[in-house]
């Protein structure tokens, strides 16, 4: 096998990732158990992080307020073949895709906790990445993903998020997709209007909006206090974001974290902001995104491992109603 390898799940359509770089823990990584262990992300340390190939400067002060960096241990790398090929009755291809490190903060304070200039920082370098990637036409999507705490999958402490690049659209995102291309084929209009419309509405998920965005407990949710940011602007690609709209979505992250940091006692989390693909030059299903895709946040605590139910079912358990959640969420001073 190359460094990294994708093999297609025939039954399931899903991607398994074969990455050799994943089995050496990356450097530091006691530091989720040592918070006395440097941390290679803080000013100063720079020389332990490979070459920045993306600084925020503030006007004072630090000498940097966000860098963005290869990952020393990438999913997915920008070398290789995307294309699919046939191996003997199954179906695999090279791991080709980027993966960079957001450092969000010289120091040691987490998202929630930075100022909101500096909060928008950290938003405007994943737009910029995310902008540069969407050039190497080999890229079909992108996430956003923090992980934060140990059972989140974190291996440091420090505040930092991840951008993936991938050269395939996968079953995760492509569900999302369909589902939303077959609603707007009913009703045209899109879906996260309506469910946005209906939760502003009833009011009793919500957990903070402004003129830009708004946070809510999601209906379905599959995890206690789990949160979604929508933009009330359709808008299905995350580098259309406008400056104004960075600076309201740095406030409505910053208040939907404290609360959720605040009512749980700082619980692990997973983050992930879906966009929609790029589109490609043939006319392909996917020719509607703009007006039916949007994109959004997902942010789910890692209270509880999957059990063999949620596992064999792909239902999900929840002891908290998200009315309940959100009640109590909003009662947080922030």
């Amino acid at each position: 096998m190359t460094d990294t390898e994708m093999r297609l799940d025939p039954l399931r359509q899903t991607w398994t990732v074969f990455s050799k770089s994943r089995v050496v823990k990356p450097e530091f990584s006691e530091g989720v158990d040592d918070p006395a262990a440097p941390s290679p992300f803080a000013a100063g340390n720079e020389r332990f992080a490979p070459q920045s190939i993306y600084t925020a400067h503030p006007a004072a002060g630090d000498p940097w307020q966000a860098r963005v960096v290869p990952s020393r241990t990438p999913v997915l790398r920008v070398e290789g073949e995307a294309s699919m090929g046939a191996h003997g009755f199954y179906d695999r291809m090279d791991g080709v895709g980027a993966h960079e490190v957001i450092i969000e903060t010289p120091g040691n304070a987490p998202l929630e906790e930075l100022p909101l200039p500096a909060i928008g920082e950290v938003i405007t370098a994943w737009k910029a990445r995310m902008l540069d990637l969407t050039r190497d036409e080999r890229m079909r999507c992108f996430f956003i993903i923090k992980n934060t705490g140990e059972q989140a999958g974190a291996t440091l402490k420090h505040a930092i998020s991840q951008l993936i690049a991938m050269a395939v659209v996968p079953l995760s995102l492509r569900r999302k997709l369909i589902v939303t291309r077959e609603f707007y084929s009913r009703k045209k209009r899109s879906i996260f209007e309506d469910i946005l419309r209906e939760e502003v509405r009833v009011a009793l998920r919500l957990v903070y909006e402004n003129n830009g965005f708004a946070a809510f407990c999601p209906y379905a949710s599959r995890a206690p206090f789990e949160q979604a940011i929508y933009p009330k602007r359709q808008c299905a690609d995350f580098h259309g974001i406008t400056d104004q709209e960075i600076a309201q979505l740095a406030d409505v992250l910053k208040t939907a974290l404290q609360r959720l940091m605040k009512s749980l006692d700082r619980p692990a989390y997973n983050l992930i902001l879906f966009t929609a693909p790029t589109r490609t030059r043939r006319h392909d299903h996917w020719n509607t995104l703009s007006e039916d895709f949007r994109w959004h946040i997902e942010i789910v605590p890692r209270l509880f491992y999957p059990n063999g139910f949620e596992i064999a079912t792909g239902c999900h358990l929840n002891s908290v109603l998200p009315e309940s959640a959100a009640e109590y969420l909003r009662k947080v001073e922030v």
